[in-house]
């Protein structure tokens, strides 16, 4: 089976913010009110950091889009009490269970990229609830809009229900289907694929581009890479 990973182009990426957009419309991710984000508790399950580089006024702005860097070796998986995140096989997927979430945040100490997110919405208002969705399939996790209440942990999951549908339907991932912060990037700074395959976008641009991963010092082999300016 295909080991799922990203390749971000840092010097076509021009902070737009298009990415987190998309991941939002796509995975039903509310906005928050202003006195949520005034504390820090906006929902993003991606977001853009802009680094500085160098001082005033020859300064430049780097943009760095944060997904999950759904890491082999994760740390938030062996943290879990619940085992509500662990890699899903046989893609090796870091997805997080609702179900079984029982809102310790360990994952998010353990997390060195600061990727995961704590659910603060009230349970009352239901805020992540699509009005069209069968229950059978909010149970097993098949759909983007699976009944979120307050007290979980979420984050980016590749996108993974469009991943199994194009499976289901015999399309190429990587080319016919991406996840959405790939198909909303207008200026195409990222490629998705199978690290495995060798001819993928992906394995390509690792082939033949000097790349970087996020503190790899902590050893926990993100599938995200970066190709530098």
């Amino acid at each position: 089976m295909a080991r799922w990973g990203m390749v971000i182009d840092l010097d076509k990426c021009i902070g737009c913010q298009a990415c987190s957009l998309a991941c939002k419309a796509e995975n039903d991710v509310p906005h928050g009110s202003p006195e949520e984000q005034a504390k820090r508790r906006e929902p993003y399950w991606h977001r853009v950091i802009a680094a500085a580089e160098g001082e005033y006024p020859t300064q430049r702005w780097e943009f760095i889009p944060m997904p999950c860097m759904q890491c082999d070796q994760a740390p938030c998986t062996t943290v879990c009490p619940a085992k509500a995140t662990y890699h899903r096989e046989p893609d090796h997927i870091v997805v997080q269970d609702y179900r079984k979430c029982i809102g310790c945040r360990y994952c998010i100490v353990a997390c060195p990229y600061g990727v995961r997110h704590f659910n603060f919405k009230d349970q009352e208002a239901k805020p992540y609830h699509h009005p069209d969705l069968p229950p059978t399939l909010a149970v097993r996790g098949m759909w983007p809009y699976p009944t979120r209440v307050r007290g979980v942990v979420e984050k980016c999951t590749f996108c993974f229900h469009r991943i199994d549908q194009a499976l289901r339907e015999g399309k190429e991932v990587g080319t016919d289907v991406v996840p959405a912060c790939v198909e909303a990037c207008p200026t195409r700074a990222r490629a998705f694929g199978d690290l495995d395959d060798p001819e993928s976008e992906v394995s390509q641009l690792l082939a033949t581009r000097t790349w970087f991963r996020l503190r790899e010092e902590m050893h926990t082999e993100p599938k995200v890479f970066y190709l530098p300016r």
